[in-house]
């Protein structure tokens, strides 16, 4: 059994809740098939993405608005109506992150791909994010998972040894290519699955 010495927590998807069709699937009067087509074309995630490793905002904005003349209102909504898309905290997980720093057995951290223009609002509203010991936010790293340099940001920013570190992530190209690495990984599916996930390396909450 390995010693585990650091649990590194992502952010969106397993302690926050985080959905741009709490804003769209109104925008698009509950019709999914468009607002998929909006997400899949106009608004994608790996547009979303590049803001997450540093591209401004307001520019990414403009830069699609040039692009889709036609969708101009519902492109403004996607950063204008932020706020609206973030959800909130994922209480189970919250509840296994508060054991974990309780028990003093763990280094405990996140990673998390946010845009640094965002993730202030983030902060203010969940106290649970200053009880880590460090975030490395891709937004402000100006780079993002699934990228080597963030994991090994990470690992050297927080003296942290790849084999004996989990990363917890709901996106299985993140903790893959953190696996790459050396690293301990666990797919996050829901807090009661994390518990059992934790288990397998000797991890009791």
């Amino acid at each position: 059994m390995k010693t585990i010495d650091t649990i590194i927590f992502d952010l969106g998807g397993v302690l926050i809740d985080w959905n741009p069709e709490y804003v769209f699937l109104d925008v698009f009067n509950k019709d999914r098939k468009k607002m998929q087509w909006f997400f899949d074309n106009i608004c994608t995630s790996d547009w979303n993405e590049n803001q997450d490793a540093g591209y401004p905002i307001a520019q990414a904005t403009e830069d699609k608005v040039a692009l889709f003349p036609e969708y101009e209102k519902e492109i403004r909504m996607f950063y204008g109506r932020w706020v609206e898309m973030l959800g909130d905290a994922i209480h189970g997980t919250v509840e296994i992150l508060k054991k974990l720093l309780e028990s003093k057995n763990y280094k405990v951290v996140a990673l998390t791909n946010w845009s640094a223009e965002t993730f202030p609002i983030a902060l203010e509203r969940f106290d649970f994010l200053h009880w880590f010991e460090g975030i490395i936010v891709s937004g402000e790293e100006k780079t993002r998972k699934p990228f080597d340099a963030i994991y090994n940001l990470t690992l050297e920013r927080f003296n942290i040894k790849a084999e004996n570190a989990i990363f917890i992530d709901d996106n299985l190209r993140n903790i893959e290519a953190a696996n790459k690495l050396g690293i301990n990984i666990i797919q996050f599916k829901s807090p009661e699955k994390l518990i059992q996930q934790l288990k397998n390396f000797n991890i009791n909450i």
